[in-house]
């Protein structure tokens, strides 16, 4: 890891009638716009899907560090973020975030070990440790041969 503080840098290009064009150094642009819920066309990526998929790719990138860390072995991780937002006190704003992760291992041995790197994994993840919302975890083991 490089030394802190890190700087992350996104712009966006739009016009009154356009899609916003999202773009930052050396990756890239993708098009975002208002979800179907604030009157958009729902065929794009907005800023609330693309919040919950930052919580979603800072889990599972957070889950593969541990695992490797302590050398558990694992077949496959599932991660889904649900974000609900509401209306409180005349402002909107996220105010609960579900994770739901399910893991798939090679076998039962090492289902406590999983359950302790997936609750780790969410403990150390810097979005959500940004998060005012309230945080839930759920979580499923899946042995598989």
């Amino acid at each position: 890891m490089q030394p802190l503080p890190h700087l992350y840098n996104v712009k966006i290009n739009s016009t009154p009638n356009s899609e916003m064009i999202v773009s930052s150094n050396g990756i890239p642009d993708l098009i975002a716009t208002a979800p179907a819920e604030f009157d958009g066309p729902g065929d794009q990526w907005s800023p609330e899907t693309l919040l919950m998929s930052a919580v979603a790719s800072c889990f599972a990138l957070s889950f593969k560090a541990v695992a490797g860390a302590s050398s558990f072995t694992w077949k496959d991780l599932q991660c889904e973020a649900i974000g609900k937002l509401e209306k409180v006190e005349r402002t909107l704003k996220f105010t609960e975030i579900t994770t739901r992760v399910i893991l798939t291992i090679g076998d039962d041995v090492g289902k406590q070990k999983a359950i302790k790197l997936i609750e780790k994994s969410e403990s150390i993840c810097l979005v959500t440790n940004s998060l005012s919302a309230k945080l839930k975890l759920e979580y499923d083991i899946v042995v598989e041969d």
